[in-house]
């Protein structure tokens, strides 16, 4: 038998960083975001032996296990590890599989591809074993998996927008995440599209280690992180006011309000490179914009006027930044059978 998944990355608009614990447990948090067709993909075969087998194509990693000896986290394919382990707990798995994994984005790319493929993962597991698993049920595992489990540090959106997909408004709070899917006119889509423009740094980075001084920050109760995440919040509801109104040059003019608010969370959310490359956009005809993900590298996303858009391309590559082609995304995670 062979399962197929794949989940969709995210971009996220607006919010990251309230959605990280204590803050959004204390203060609730939101996030304005939406996927697009760069995806996480998963294939799950079974096999007649007691082995599991892992091709892992971003890492360049191929690695094989004992289903009797136990899987210890080392650092090598631990999400896989962790998936299993969570999905199947006491030695629960009985019989062998191959994976093979794939992300069209690096790891450390800002585009949520880490818990983006424990999604797909856990939509392998679901469609093999038909587990009558909600969106919310998938979200609320890999988050567990990827936070609780392996102590990786970092928020619970990229979760949420894998599985539920499409444009959302996402609540964190206390006792519940509440995913609400935008209704955006068409035509007000395509149009995002034709102003926004994503731009890879050429760098990837570690998110934990910025979450964790964003986390410190705030459990110091530093008065302009604070105020930052509490402008955040209310910047977060304005950009998704103006994409359901159709109002996309404010929406432009506000991801900078956001990008200059983000940046006062913790000091590696920016670095000499990305300033620059933000402040060329900017020069040349971008409105706004923003680091997707925690910051200090990854992809730039930018909102340009449509007639100078081509110029600020030309311009970050020369830069050497890498203009990535990319469009939205309706779907969450999808799982389907091979037929054989």
């Amino acid at each position: 038998m062979i399962i197929r998944s794949k989940a969709p990355l995210r971009l996220s608009f607006c919010g990251g960083g309230t959605d990280v614990l204590p803050y959004a447990a204390e203060q609730g948090g939101i996030v304005l975001s939406a996927t697009i067709d760069k995806f996480a993909f998963g294939t799950l075969r079974t096999r007649a032996d007691r082995s599991v087998t892992v091709q892992s194509l971003d890492y360049d990693i191929v690695a094989k296990y004992d289903l009797d000896d136990e899987m210890r986290y080392d650092g090598e394919l631990d999400l896989v590890k962790a998936t299993i382990r969570t999905m199947f707990p006491a030695n629960g798995l009985d019989q062998g599989l191959d994976f093979f994994l794939h992300s069209d984005a690096p790891p450390g790319s800002g585009l949520g591809s880490s818990s983006t493929m424990v999604v797909a993962l856990i939509g392998l597991f679901r469609q093999w074993q038909r587990r009558p698993l909600t969106s919310y049920d998938i979200a609320k595992l890999a988050y567990h998996i990827e936070r609780e489990e392996l102590g990786i540090r970092g928020g619970m959106q990229d979760q949420y927008a894998a599985t539920f997909g499409g444009f959302n408004f996402i609540e964190f709070g206390a006792s519940a995440v509440v995913v609400n899917p935008l209704r955006i006119d068409p035509d007000v889509v395509n149009e995002l599209e034709y102003h926004l423009l994503l731009c890879y740094t050429g760098r990837t980075r570690m998110s934990a280690n910025i979450i964790r001084t964003q986390v410190d920050n705030y459990v110091r109760q530093e008065a302009d992180v604070l105020a930052a995440m509490t402008e955040l919040k209310h910047i977060t509801v304005e950009l998704k006011n103006a994409l359901l109104q159709g109002r996309l040059d404010d929406f432009g003019a506000l991801l900078h309000d956001a990008w200059l608010n983000k940046q006062r969370l913790a000091s590696q959310i920016t670095n000499p490179v990305i300033d620059e490359l933000y402040a060329t956009a900017r020069a040349h005809g971008a409105l706004g914009g923003k680091i997707t993900g925690a910051g200090g590298g990854g992809y730039l996303l930018l909102y340009c006027a449509f007639d100078k858009k081509h110029i600020v391309a030309a311009e970050l590559e020369k830069l050497g930044g890498q203009v990535v082609e990319f469009t939205f995304e309706p779907h969450g995670l999808q799982t389907w059978e091979v037929r054989t």
